[in-house]
């Protein structure tokens, strides 16, 4: 598979700090470092949540956008998560991206310039032409949703 480019503009507090990366070859997301100021960390108290800055805003292509994630080693360790996720950052935003950061662990939660506090997944989007209709296709699930399918496997 060949290589996205993907545009992005360092914003002023952002100088110094590792753009976007994927940290392995075959990771999906790529890395989000926070853009808090060295001497100020932000405190995220259990419980709250808070908007992190990143220091970059994206030129993504027509036809994309970027998913915010949470990173998995942030939920186990210290019960932090992004609140909404995934977060979109659709192809015309051309602000700063953020993380809004929740904290459902029981102690206090220091972010520090240049953790990594979240990632980013670009994913393609298609161009949606709704079509309204008085009958659908039958499927075996039919309406059944909210665990209609159960929990076990047997």
């Amino acid at each position: 598979m060949s290589a996205l480019d993907v545009k992005y503009k360092v914003l002023p507090h952002g100088k110094g700090l590792k753009p976007p990366y994927q940290a392995t070859a075959g990771a999906a997301g790529l890395d989000l470092c926070a853009a808090v100021p060295g001497d100020q960390p932000m405190v995220i108290k259990a419980g709250d949540q808070d908007i992190v800055p990143l220091g970059f805003a994206l030129g993504l292509a027509e036809g994309y956008e970027a998913q915010i994630r949470p990173r998995s080693g942030l939920a186990a360790k210290f019960g932090v998560t992004t609140l909404n996720s995934p977060g979109t950052i659709d192809a015309d935003y051309r602000g700063e991206v953020m993380v809004i950061l929740i904290n459902h662990g029981k102690a206090p939660f220091t972010v520090n310039r240049g953790d990594r506090i979240a990632q980013m997944v670009i994913a393609p989007v298609p161009k949606i032409n709704m079509i309204e209709t008085d009958t659908l296709d039958i499927t075996e699930r039919g309406a059944g949703g909210h665990g209609s399918t159960g929990v076990a496997t047997s």
